[in-house]
């Protein structure tokens, strides 16, 4: 491949939206013309029309990813690593346009969206410096009649499945390692917010991604054409974050030609609360847990299990933060909650709200939606019965779900007492804390903090929460498979 030197222009930036396919290099619509609209949630416009993936795209951006797919695995790492730096480059200049960007077709605040927008460019630093430490073995066989090379190869062809909720950062952390590796990848974002992941391509052809390497489609209907573009041979790679439900599908559908699959699905995070926590850190940072991204986050805090010695006095507080927090369209920089990322979405979580009252638990704080928008007040809901389905249900949205205990044992099992297994917190002397994290059933448990996620640091799940890793060293690995050389000794 023709060494591609990163571009140092930056005076190619687009102030209007992406709303195109982006197919071996160039930026195109859909096939058939057809298009569906990118809605901002805090007033119900349309923002933008965005091109429809057909069949027929959809399967030529896998046909345009095998085409460079040698190629690219042939490139240095070091030209790798130089491409992604320029991407966090240019990312960091323009990180305010990518915020407006999620905050219009996501409705977050903007405090969330320029959070979410410096968490998404470190991927590309982070694994920029990965690109050139790709491990490998080289040693003496126990019998000593070889010796016993072990390489990487990239995994090849890649696609990529994003959600709604971070529109840019997941994108970022899957891109990111899958490139850095040598993989070509093809990007599905989510219907809801498919304009800040074409945004983050847009960058990578400006910093000269060579074509071929990065698609992005939008495929209807979803399902059937995923699937199809899974069946295809060159397709060797599948990197999903979304619900447990679709990645049950998902996992289906890569059994039939035996595609491996990296996942990250649903959540249910307890949080703990011992007799001996620190109150004001622990409401401090509880609300960092709780209402990040408004609680629309697979991290989120999702029940408190608040111990009865502190449970009065951790309601109170909690309740005084949460009514003083200012909801609005997030375009407005003072407002600390946006708009859930729909109507529909809004009316779910009031119904897990109102459900837990006809269950007997008391609304202390919000419990209101807001009819001019979908907008969805901070909410305290007490006297919870663990069993309930908001303690069942991932809430993805501002709603403190607080039941009371009286012995950690009991609190414990009540926490591990889900299919889930992805995020956990405990809040209360570090000793007694860090021993009760370490009997939680999570792939990530937060002591005495509030946010956990670092590109540094391996994401995941155990149990019904996913597969494989993102993040820090192992995320390269899920785009690389080992090869055994033997060697006479």
């Amino acid at each position: 491949m023709t060494t591609t030197t990163p571009a140092t222009t930056r005076s190619t930036t687009r102030t209007e939206p992406i709303a195109q396919l982006f197919i071996d290099g160039a930026w195109r619509p859909g096939s058939d013309g057809g298009t569906f609209p990118v809605v901002d949630p805090a007033d119900g416009t349309t923002i933008a029309d965005f091109a429809i993936a057909t069949r027929e795209d959809c399967l030529a951006a896998v046909e345009s990813a095998a085409r460079a797919q040698t190629s690219w695995a042939a490139t240095s790492p070091r030209e790798r690593s130089e491409l992604l730096r320029a991407a966090y480059e240019v990312l960091t200049d323009e990180v305010e346009t990518l915020a407006e960007i999620m905050i219009r077709e996501n409705g977050k605040s903007y405090r969330d969206a320029i959070g979410e927008a410096n968490y998404a460019k470190e991927f590309f630093r982070w694994f920029a410096e990965e690109a050139v430490r790709i491990p490998g073995e080289y040693r003496l066989s126990p019998s000593g009649d070889k010796r016993i090379v072990v390489d990487r190869q990239p995994i090849g062809v890649s696609l990529l499945i994003t959600p709604w909720n971070f529109p840019a950062a997941m994108a970022t952390r899957k891109l990111a390692p899958a490139l850095a590796a040598g993989c070509t990848v093809i990007l599905k974002p989510a219907r809801e917010t498919p304009l800040a992941a074409a945004f983050v391509v847009d960058v990578l052809r400006r910093v000269g991604f060579p074509p071929g390497v990065v698609s992005l489609v939008t495929p209807v209907p979803t399902g059937p054409i995923v699937a199809e573009m899974l069946a295809h041979p060159a397709v060797r790679k599948l990197s999903f974050t979304g619900s447990t439900e679709v990645g049950r599908e998902l996992l289906h559908a890569c059994a039939d030609t035996v595609v491996s699959a990296s996942m990250e699905l649903g959540g249910n995070a307890p949080v703990v609360v011992l007799p001996d926590a620190d109150l004001e850190l622990t409401v401090r940072e509880s609300l960092l847990a709780k209402m990040r991204n408004g609680g629309s986050a697979c991290t989120a805090a999702n029940r408190f299990y608040v111990h009865t010695s502190i449970h009065d006095a951790f309601v109170a507080r909690m309740g005084e933060e949460l009514a003083a927090v200012r909801v609005g369209p997030g375009l407005d920089h003072d407002n600390d909650l946006g708009a859930l990322v729909s109507v529909r979405e809004r009316d779910k979580v009031a119904a897990l709200v109102d459900g837990a009252v006809r269950d007997g638990a008391t609304v202390v704080q919000g419990g209101r939606s807001r009819e001019d928008g979908a907008f969805y007040d901070a909410t305290l809901v007490t006297g919870v019965r663990h069993g309930s389905e908001i303690t069942t249900t991932e809430i993805f949205g501002p709603v403190t779900a607080v039941v009371r205990y009286d012995d950690v044992d009991d609190a414990v099992r009540m926490a591990n007492d889900t299919v889930f297994g992805l995020m956990a917190y405990v809040f209360g002397e570090e000793r007694e804390a860090v021993a009760v994290a370490r009997r939680l059933e999570a792939g990530m448990v937060a002591v005495n903090r509030g946010v956990v996620s670092d590109p540094a640091a391996p994401f995941g799940g155990v149990k019904q929460s996913g597969l494989g890793r993102e993040g820090s060293s192992e995320g390269i690995l899920e785009f690389l498979e080992e090869q055994y050389i033997a060697l006479t000794a």
